[in-house]
């Protein structure tokens, strides 16, 4: 960590202090008391240089219980029980503006970090179960929880609980703001998928769902909308429903449904070419790629072992990333841009000359 810190700043990249997260109290007192007793004395003289960089502050150590130590995701196997807690830990989103990034934890709060600061800003409350998903729109951040509610947090005021949506019975597995703001979509165990339209333009949800579509037989995780058509939503179902159902949201009708013979984890649409990408589970752990709006199969990315469980879109559209039950991380060039069709959009939007510099005659 120190290397890599110095090597950055040789660089040119100004760093922050990193912060060393420890679960062995133990090793943290032996940086605290200034000398070593005989337990310790096997240590090598060339490591006491750590107890050098915490007084000069370039690295920050700081305790972490072990049931808390996200890391351990990483590292080591560990059981089912507190495999769901640090998952559910790690449930982060960024601001669409800025470096402020938001925490869903186990226990049932929010909280926001400043990225640049490495600092805890605050911690908001409002649910009595885990925190499972979160979705940004500007000022405020909704997260879904366990409990079966949504809260919108306005992360600007003291009363940051602007208001909770009560319309799932379960969990609340699946959030989605639409691409122009409008319009909030979730998805939840109990197999409903509600939208939910802004409050006067503000930027958080009416407590009425506008739509209530009951038509999945299984929960409903995988949510995108159409960048394209930001009135069209996209919703897939679970085990027992294997279905990506298209709905209007302007009139609360179903546009299509398609059954994809496998549970339906994940959504995205492409930015670059009119189509759709799936993540699957049971059976076949595959991503499908499907042409919009006809939903003809493309192909089938085979790879992963175990269920997909998140995917994600790099900033420029192209690659697709993708995570596993099976511990596996994987990168798919999927949705590279035609080089061709760039240099024309390029020659077509070609800003005109002004008329005010163009000579008289």
């Amino acid at each position: 960590m120190l290397w890599v810190k110095r090597l950055l700043g040789d660089l040119g990249e100004e760093q922050q202090d990193p912060v060393l997260y420890e679960d062995n109290q133990s090793a943290l007192k032996m940086l605290d008391v200034g000398k070593f007793s005989n337990r310790t004395k096997h240590i090598a003289t060339k490591y006491h240089f750590v107890r050098d960089i915490k007084t000069s502050g370039e690295i920050c150590f700081v305790y972490c219980p072990t049931k808390d130590m996200v890391a351990d995701l990483l590292t080591k196997p560990i059981g089912g029980t507190r495999l769901i807690t640090l998952t559910f830990f790690a449930i982060i989103f960024y601001v669409q503006e800025g470096h402020i990034l938001a925490v869903g934890t186990s226990t049932g709060t929010v909280e926001l970090w400043d990225c640049e600061q490495m600092k805890r800003l605050r911690i908001m409350d409002g649910h009595s179960g885990r925190v499972g998903v979160l979705a940004w729109n500007s000022y405020v951040v909704c997260s879904g929880s366990r409990d079966g509610t949504i809260v919108n947090h306005d992360v600007r005021s003291r009363d940051h609980n602007v208001a909770t949506l009560r319309g799932h019975s379960q969990e609340v597995c699946g959030l989605k703001w639409s691409s122009d703001g409008k319009h909030l979509a979730s998805g939840g165990n109990d197999n409903l998928v509600n939208v939910w339209s802004t409050a006067n333009g503000a930027p958080h949800t009416t407590t009425d769902p506008l739509y209530a579509f009951n038509q999945h037989q299984a929960a409903v995780r995988a949510l995108a909308w159409c960048p394209w058509q930001p009135n069209t939503l996209a919703t897939g179902g679970g085990t027992a429903d294997r279905c990506i159902k298209f709905w209007n949201v302007s009139n609360g009708q179903l546009l299509n449904s398609v059954d994809t013979k496998s549970q339906v984890c994940g959504l995205l649409f492409s930015q670059n070419y009119k189509e759709l990408i799936s993540a699957h589970g049971y059976v076949n752990n595959q991503l499908t790629i499907w042409k919009y709006p006809s939903m003809n199969k493309q192909i089938d990315l085979m790879g992963h072992t175990g269920r997909v469980l998140q995917i994600a879109m790099s900033p420029d559209g192209s690659t697709v990333m993708s995570a596993g039950a099976d511990e596996t991380l994987r990168l798919w060039k999927c949705f590279q841009p035609d080089p061709l069709l760039s240099k024309k959009e390029k020659t077509v939007t070609r800003e005109k000359p002004s008329l005010l510099k163009q000579s008289i005659r």
